[in-house]
């Protein structure tokens, strides 16, 4: 391949022919794909050589380029941080009889979880000191954390490549010390039966799917665990949980349009698991115990958003289950949190995120009322089952995460903890709104924006646009202190709320995937359109940014229509979507299926390859770009965006730079630590403000 510090890099050419229903592709990239052995082997291949030599000229072509406002990335790094209280410890929440918190101390990357007994004057116990723990790895990440029922053991996972494949860990939190157990390639959480001693785990196959539950015996070697379930379909995936209630293990298997349950009482774990339900095509479900009852959120009946059912303890089958609450049709109920005395249900109206209250027995539900225009309000931690409040968390554009208390019987909040921002900030200072665009079918678009006061919509402001419009993942308004840093140099900031997720309910998801897909493009273009000729941004001066699927979207709507933006900035983007959808052999693939289409059906095949981005290149102009991957990326493997960005510089014709950024130590989620992720963003936004001209 050719390089010089010039000029970008230029791929080697090597045609690859890939062909299906009599339709020849040429890729010239597809030699970037690397196994997972060749990327672990201890004596790299040509062909790795090849693929790495290209990722870190890619790197250094980056860095060359963008030397210039170097030292606008690195002010931008010193303030996003300078606004984080670093030594700061979260809100303690309760279980069994102690209260558990994290904190940090100044300067340190990585989180000290701690708790203390439930009593005056109790001496802090430090469980888990990650700076420590992290020691000599280029990444390591923490995940689930679950205590036995004696309060005695704690198991935990770890992820040292980046890859989201565990290993769980057990420490015994009396003496300190780690047990030799190690259980490897899981998802990182275990769960604990009643006995002290039995914890469940969830196994990924080698396309990274959840396909096994397995039963540890704490003390045993990992190869003589027994397994418990085996999820055969690949286009399912399967997990574990405890109830809230402590009384029933719990194993799902999911797919995007069903469900199954299987249960066990947690007293009894060496028992064999029942199934609650067996599963149904296109019946979704999810299970809460209370109290001799199970209640059911479930879209039976034909309910596309949702209804709660109930049922005997001991009769799970559909054919019991009764109506308990059928919301009206516009409301979609999400989720489910069972306590002793009443149940609390997340739902949406309107696009806005809502909690309400509904007490068993007479007294009357609630819903929990605010009064922003757009915010989002979701359940915390609240793993206690027999209580009278309910820990919950508040944001919005404008203001930082806030944790209450929220007391269920005489309605009043206590305010807990509000994210410090440490300097000059003033909520004042700033202002949200919400407005609704017209898509190109009619169908109105919320959109979410934020702006400092002063902001004047007179078409001469930089705006960026992000959205991410799929899986039914909604992005809702959120407060972002590292975000400041655009808007108090005359960003305004804006989320379309697009298609694809599930803001507006479960139709709005429907209606962005499948055949539906192309919605969600234009559904942004929309709303990019809208933010220009509303005067919000200038003609020359409106960005985007999306990330993974979001990323997809980014892609796509520059194929459509790429003299809308003036720069963009898509993380880990999922551009290369026929071929990865045609490989099965990829991570994540077949469960993907629900998601896009099965492409060796033709006219999905037809379908996906009419917007997949990197099928679409044309020679045309495109805006200027940023494009960063995670050379252990497991969602979005690298060579998807290195392709892309090879592809695009071949065939555009216009001289808007391009920038690749490849981590080479991490994959889909990006650095670990606090403050390391903060230089991505620095990153980012130094590349916005370049482009944008607005230089210090």
């Amino acid at each position: 391949m050719d390089h010089d510090e010039n000029h970008p890099p230029k791929a080697k050419v090597i045609p690859y022919k890939l062909n299906l229903f009599g339709d020849e592709r040429i890729d010239n990239y597809y030699w970037m794909r690397l196994s997972d052995k060749q990327k672990t082997s201890q004596y790299p291949d040509y062909q790795t050589r090849s693929v790495l030599a290209y990722l870190y000229m890619e790197n250094g072509y980056r860095e060359c380029e963008t030397y210039h406002s170097k030292s606008l990335e690195d002010s931008l790094y010193d303030e996003i941080v300078a606004r984080i209280k670093q030594t700061d410890m979260s809100v303690p929440y309760s279980f069994q009889k102690y209260l558990y918190y994290t904190r940090y101390d100044e300067g340190k990357e990585f989180p000290i979880y701690c708790r203390k007994k439930l009593k005056n004057d109790a001496e802090e116990e430090v469980l888990m000191n990650v700076n420590e723990m992290a020691e000599g790895f280029q990444y390591y990440h923490v995940g689930s954390r679950s205590v036995s029922p004696n309060n005695c053991f704690l198991a935990f996972g770890e992820d040292t490549v980046s890859r989201r494949q565990f290993t769980i860990r057990i420490k015994n939190l009396c003496t300190g010390e780690l047990f030799e157990d190690k259980i490897e390639n899981t998802t990182g959480k275990a769960i604990w039966g009643n006995d002290n001693k039995t914890i469940f785990y969830t196994k990924k196959d080698e396309a990274l799917r959840s396909f096994q539950i397995y039963k540890h015996i704490l003390g045993t070697p990992a190869e003589s665990d027994a397994l418990v379930y085996h999820e055969p379909d690949g286009l399912y995936s399967t997990f574990i949980y405890k109830s809230r209630s402590e009384k029933y293990l719990i194993i799902g298997s999911s797919s995007t349009l069903s469900d199954e349950y299987r249960i066990l009482e947690a007293d009894q774990p060496d028992g064999e698991f029942r199934v609650f339900q067996p599963r149904m095509k296109g019946l979704e479900y999810s299970i809460s115990h209370h109290e001799g009852k199970w209640y059911v959120k479930t879209n039976k009946d034909g309910v596309t958003n949702f209804k709660v059912m109930v049922t005997d303890e001991h009769q799970t089958e559909a054919e019991y289950w009764e109506d308990f609450i059928v919301p009206e049709a516009s409301v979609f109920i999400e989720h489910l949190d069972v306590f002793k005395d009443f149940m609390v249900v997340s739902l949406r109206k309107g696009g806005l995120t809502q909690l309400k209250i509904v007490p068993w027995g007479e007294n009357e539900a609630h819903e929990i009322v605010f009064d922003e225009a757009t915010f989002t309000v979701s359940m915390g931690i609240n793993l206690e089952y027999d209580t009278e409040s309910i820990r919950i968390e508040y944001t919005s554009m404008t203001t930082p995460l806030s944790t209450f208390d929220y007391n269920v019987n005489d309605r009043s909040f206590t305010l807990l903890k509000r994210q410090e921002v440490v300097g000059e900030f003033n909520i004042e200072n700033y202002h949200a709104e919400r407005v609704m665009v017209k898509a190109d079918d009619g169908v109105l678009i919320p959109m979410s924006i934020v702006y400092k006061k002063g902001f004047q919509k007179n078409g001469t402001n930089p705006v960026l646009l992000y959205a991410y419009g799929a899986y039914g993942h909604s992005i809702d308004a959120y407060f972002s202190s590292a975000r400041l840093s655009l808007l108090d140099r005359g960003f305004a900031f804006a989320i379309a709320h697009v298609r694809g997720g599930q803001e507006l309910g479960r139709p709005w998801y429907e209606d962005g995937k499948f055949f539906n897909k192309k919605n969600t493009f234009t559904d942004f273009i929309a709303c990019g359109k809208y933010l220009v000729d509303a005067q919000y941004a200038a003609p020359d001066k409106l960005f985007a940014q999306g990330g993974s699927a979001g990323g997809l979207l980014i892609g796509a709507v520059l194929n459509i229509n790429a003299d809308l933006w003036k720069a963009v900035i898509a993380h880990v983007p999922f551009v290369d979507v026929l071929s990865t959808m045609l490989d099965e052999s990829i991570p994540l693939t077949i469960g993907e299926f629900d998601e896009w289409g099965n492409p060796k059906d033709e006219a999905y095949y037809q379908y996906i390859k009419s917007y997949s981005p990197y099928d679409n290149i044309t020679a045309k102009n495109y805006p200027a770009m940023f494009i960063t991957t995670g050379y252990w990326d497991s969602q979005v493997q690298y060579w998807e965006p290195a392709k892309y960005v090879a592809k695009l510089r071949a065939t555009k014709t216009d001289d808007n730079p391009i920038y690749l950024y490849c981590s080479m130590e991490t994959g889909h989620g990006g650095a670990s630590g606090r403050f390391k992720r903060l230089r991505e963003v620095a990153m980012d936004y130094a590349f916005l403000l370049d482009q944008a001209g607005l230089r210090k």
